[in-house]
Formats: C-alpha cells, sequence, structure tokens
C-alpha cells in the first residue's frame, strides 16, 4: 500500500500524458514536436486540425467519461455496500439507451440523441428511486432488486427497438450500446457535471467513511445514513447519466478502477474519490485510443476495450483481495 499523496502526484502527471498520447497517436502519427506546434501554432495545418477539432476534444470527453463512471462507481459501492456494484446496475444507463435508440429509430440528429439519453436517465432514475420507496420503506436491497428489475425491463425494450429497426440503422445503434466515443466533440458538458460531481462527494467523504462501517456506526457517531444515501444516489446517477449521454454504455470502468484504488492506498475517501477519478479518465483515455488505432482504419467501440481490459483485472483483484 502507498500514500494517498503520492499516487495522487504520480496520476496527476499520468493525466497530461495520457492525453498527449492519444492526440499523438492516430493514422497520423505526431512526434511531441508536431504535436506542440499543431496546439500552440497558426492552427491552419492539416495536423493542427486533426489534433484541435478531432482528437482533443475527443480525448478530453474520454477523460471526462472515465472519471464520472469510476467516480460512480465508488459512490455506489458504497450506496450499495457492495463491491460488485457499477454504474449501471440500477437501470440508469438502460434508460438513456431505449431513449438514445429510439431518437436513432426516428432519423433525429446527434444533439437530440444526447438530449433523450439524459432525458432517459434521468426518468429511470427517478422510478427506481420512486418504486423502491412506495411504502416509506428503503433499504440498499430493495433499491438493488428494483433497479436491476427495471433495467430488465429498459433491456427488453432495447430488444424490441433493435428488431424493428431498418439495417441502415443498426450499425450505430450498436456502436451506442457498446460504448462510442466517435459522438464526443464538446467535451465541456462532461467535464463540467464532472468537477461539479467531484466537488459534491468530496463533501460528503466524511459522511462515506462512516457509511461505509454501516449504519448503526454512522448514526452513532452523529450521521444521518438516510439523507446521505439519498444525497448518494442522486450525485451516483447523474454521474452516470451524463457518462452515458456523452458515449453511451462502457462497463467495467466503474467496477475496477475503485478497487485498483482501494488496494493502492486504502479506503478513505477524501483521497480514493479524486485519485478514483483520474485513474478512470487516464484509463478511458488510453482504451479509447486503443480501440481507434488497433484495427485502422476501422475504429472499435470503446466498451469493447474496456471489457477486453476489465474482465483479467476484475478476477486479479478478486484472487488478490481478501474483501474486493
Amino acid at each position: 500500500m502507498i500514500r494517498a499523496s503520492h499516487l495522487t502526484m504520480l496520476l496527476l502527471l499520468a493525466a497530461p500524458a495520457s492525453i498527449a498520447f492519444a492526440l499523438s497517436m492516430g493514422s497520423a502519427d505526431l512526434n511531441l514536436g508536431e504535436l506542440r506546434q499543431a496546439l500552440i501554432g497558426d492552427g491552419t495545418s492539416l495536423d493542427a486540425a486533426i489534433v484541435r477539432e478531432l482528437r482533443l476534444p475527443r480525448a478530453l470527453s474520454a477523460f471526462a467519461v472515465g472519471g464520472l463512471l469510476a467516480l460512480s462507481g465508488a459512490l455506489l459501492q458504497v450506496l450499495l455496500r457492495n463491491p460488485l456494484a457499477d454504474p449501471y446496475i440500477l437501470g440508469v444507463s438502460g434508460g438513456a439507451a431505449a431513449a438514445a435508440l429510439l431518437s436513432i429509430l426516428l432519423g433525429l440528429g446527434t444533439a437530440w440523441v444526447m438530449g433523450s439519453a439524459f432525458a432517459g436517465s434521468l426518468v429511470s432514475t427517478f422510478l427506481v428511486f420512486s418504486l423502491s420507496r412506495l411504502d416509506g420503506a428503503w433499504t440498499q436491497t430493495r433499491l438493488l432488486l428494483t433497479g436491476v428489475v427495471v433495467a430488465a425491463g429498459w433491456g427488453a425494450l432495447i430488444s424490441f427497438l433493435l428488431v424493428i429497426s431498418p439495417d441502415g440503422d443498426l450499425h450505430t445503434m450498436l456502436f451506442w450500446l457498446m460504448g462510442d466515443m466517435s459522438r464526443a466533440a464538446h467535451p465541456l458538458f462532461a467535464n463540467a457535471i464532472l468537477l461539479a460531481g467531484l466537488a459534491l462527494s468530496l463533501g460528503l467523504a466524511r459522511s462515506l467513511n462512516l457509511l461505509a462501517r454501516g449504519d448503526l456506526a454512522a448514526a452513532a457517531l452523529g450521521e444521518n445514513p438516510a439523507r446521505v444515501r439519498v444525497s448518494v444516489y442522486f450525485i451516483a446517477s447523474l454521474l452516470t447519466a451524463a457518462a452515458v449521454t456523452v458515449a453511451g454504455s462502457i462497463g467495467f470502468v466503474g467496477l475496477i478502477i475503485p478497487h485498483i484504488i482501494r488496494l493502492l492506498t486504502g479506503a478513505d475517501h477524501r483521497s480514493l474519490l479524486p485519485n478514483t477519478v483520474l485513474l478512470g479518465g487516464c484509463f478511458l483515455v488510453l482504451a479509447d485510443t486503443v480501440a481507434r488505432t488497433a484495427v485502422v482504419p476501422i475504429q472499435l467501440p470503446v466498451g469493447v476495450i474496456t471489457a477486453l481490459l476489465g474482465v483479467p483485472v476484475f478476477l486479479f483483484l478478486l484472487t488478490h483481495t481478501r474483501n474486493p
């Protein structure tokens, strides 16, 4: 186990390095001098256009989405007290996917697809939360089971939309379902949500440390477990909604990244949350770079790469930690 502050410093160096790597790799590889000129030059060259208009927005969006998913995963694992919880377990992504696929099927533009995805995420969030509190009771198990059932319902609707879709739309739909960064041309939205979510989460860091000990221990130390759970649930849901809106469904980031940070530095959320955001962002930037360069000229869905990398990493964590 290493000091959390040391890991933070390493990740703060790794974040710009991963973005620089993403900017330099592609159909036209750039060395550091060419990359620097493309970023700060007059912007009239082909390299400048490629870097500024294509690679930089995509890399910044990938970093934000990775951070959003990792932070959401860390919050949900405390909320549900389940180490296997991830940002898609409560059906948020299912609502987003169903709404986005319906927009694609109707032939609407990218802005409509993203707006529909965000609206679908919010609808699913309020649906799960409302159903889990029908009789006034609210527990982690009830919320989890409600989310699983709602997610199954969204899955059925997604299957129906895929079946009735014309062949010309299926490729776009499947890419979106597997995670696709090619539509991510406006990183400001995702990064703003990430910064706001991190700030709110850090404000709850002490409460999360207490909640991880159990409701009785948290209440005995002056915390209100119910209030904390509601706050964490809505923060995690909005983080997931933003990520799904930008990039579709990308698995394993929110599952494995928090585990890696806990394994390296412990479970103090004051350091775990920012380190999780940094590592999640770096991970997805590198995964997206592999996705668009591994099988040139074909671009793979980034969700395929995160799954290929995430499965062995998670199996390693399961076999090397007593309490994953």
